[in-house]
């Protein structure tokens, strides 16, 4: 069985779901769950063994490597726990709809993955901007999905402008680059970028240009700022998916894009290699300075993600790290991989809250251990690893950049990311406070479902194997050459 295929099947099976909701509105929600979470786990089951062939009408735009390998997969596991994160917190929604369905909440994340899964494998780059686009336009319905919450509809409508915005800047640049290079190929633009005859300003414009339109959908600073707003305002599931499978796909496209105009001997190597160090040091005090002021958690964790976006950043802008053995696109990978698991229990957290009648401020999570010792524990685990807490995920994650930023002599950049980084001490663990202070205890128990436990145990104990022992998934992203020598 070819990937393709089970790509294709998701993208159809959400389609048949939303269809079938359509001409019989009786359907039960958790009917239409259930399919989609019972799709998503078959297809994640069955890529293993998905060889890297592919239907000959693809081969030329597409390709299959362990990167592209490593990113479906990622997509399909964030895709999943979000569907079931959208099932758990599915009474509540339907409070903010106007006919009380999530139909569209169960499909859309299917075509969103089937979209990045595409992503992960493109080769040039049209065939980075029509997946791109279906997930963004996907994206643009989920965020103001809650029809009855002005708050849903006002984030609906600033992504909607925003992210038009940004298209027509990478739409622009790509223009630019075709115009330069003559070739929308990665391998081709590298190639060009390495002949002296190439427009050396054309050629760095058009990329700055594609770096601008991409750092809107990373969350990059200067473009950060719709974030906080989208957050907030965004069901919490749509969120969650926002905040890791968004970021993901945007970060694979990114490395693609870098390895073409970072090749040995691009004329524009040393400035885009400038730019991303200034813009990645420029996100993560960004992401992580306002956040020591804030209150609402949900919000906490928009300007955490803008932070993370910065590191990511930083570490495409080392290319390699010795001591790990990874390329950037590795230590991305490494990073995106630890960010999941703890990110996802966050927002678990904040959709159990809601669910239960409670808010999304810090002082709503005073007592939390008392009323509900599981929840409290796992969710003091994943602000711990996203502060980056040694023998968690977060640490090694954050480690790993650091080393690259060292080894290659980029102080200030590396100065940046650990006042960050001390940031986030303070702000991540002024949540753990409230959850332990004995204040307010008396209010009632906060109940768990067997699914929940089990799906946030099984999020806790990720987080702390990879903090602990990381070698088996750093040896999946390792290069081929690196794996050789590692043997």
């Amino acid at each position: 069985m070819s990937v393709f295929t089970l790509e294709a099947g998701l993208a159809l099976l959400g389609l048949v779901l939303l269809m079938i909701e359509a001409f019989k509105p009786d359907i039960s929600r958790r009917t239409l769950g259930l399919t989609a979470i019972a799709g998503t786990a078959i297809a994640l089951v069955l890529l293993p063994f998905c060889g890297a062939s592919l239907p000959a009408f693809m081969q030329p735009w597409h390709q299959i490597d362990t990167l592209a390998l490593f990113y479906k997969g990622f997509s399909l596991v964030i895709t999943l726990l979000v569907l079931w994160l959208t099932l758990e917190c599915s009474p509540y929604l339907t409070k903010f709809t106007l006919d009380g369905k999530l139909a569209e909440m169960f499909s859309l994340p299917l075509i969103v993955c089937s979209g990045m899964m595409w992503m992960a494998s493109a080769r040039d780059l049209v065939t980075v901007f029509v997946p791109l686009e279906l997930v963004t336009v996907s994206f643009y319905v989920l965020v103001a999905f809650a029809r009855k919450s002005s708050f849903s509809l006002e984030a609906g409508v600033k992504y909607l402008i925003l992210g038009a915005l940004s298209t027509g800047v990478l739409v622009y640049g790509i223009a630019w680059i075709y115009g330069a290079t003559g070739s929308m190929s990665f391998e081709g633009i590298a190639k060009a970028l390495g002949n002296p005859a190439t427009s050396k300003p054309a050629a760095l414009f058009g990329a700055a240009m594609i770096l601008a339109g991409l750092g809107f959908k990373v969350a990059a600073a200067p473009f950060h700022m719709w974030v906080p707003d989208v957050y907030q305002g965004a069901p919490t599931p749509v969120t969650a998916f926002l905040s890791v499978g968004s970021k993901a796909a945007g970060f694979v496209v990114l490395t693609r894009a870098l390895d073409a105009f970072l090749a040995e001997g691009s004329l524009i190597g040393t400035e885009i290699q400038a730019m991303l160090l200034v813009t990645g040091s420029l996100t993560v005090l960004l992401g992580s300075l306002p956040a020591m002021f804030l209150t609402s958690v949900k919000r906490l964790l928009a300007y955490s993600s803008i932070s993370h976006a910065g590191y990511l950043l930083l570490a495409l802008a080392c290319r390699d790290s010795a001591r790990v053995d990874l390329a950037s696109g590795g230590v991305v990978a490494f990073y995106l991989a630890t960010y999941l698991p703890m990110t996802v229990i966050g927002f678990l957290g904040l959709g159990l809250m809601r669910a239960n009648g409670l808010g999304e401020d810090i002082k709503d999570f005073t007592g939390l251990a008392r009323r509900n010792p599981l929840l409290a524990l796992v969710m003091t685990l994943s602000f711990a690893s996203l502060a980056g807490l040694p023998l968690t995920a977060g640490f090694l994650g954050k480690l790993f950049v650091f080393l690259g930023l060292a080894d290659h002599g980029y102080w200030g950049a590396l100065t940046c990311a650990i006042v960050a980084a001390a940031a986030g001490f303070y702000y991540y663990f002024k949540t753990v406070l409230a959850i332990y202070t004995t204040e307010g205890t008396d209010t009632p128990a906060l109940p768990l479902g067997v699914a929940t436990k089990a799906v946030a145990g099984l999020l806790a104990v990720t987080i702390v194997v990879l903090g602990v022992y990381p070698k088996p998934l750093q040896k999946v992203l390792m290069p081929a050459s690196a794996a050789v020598v590692a043997k």
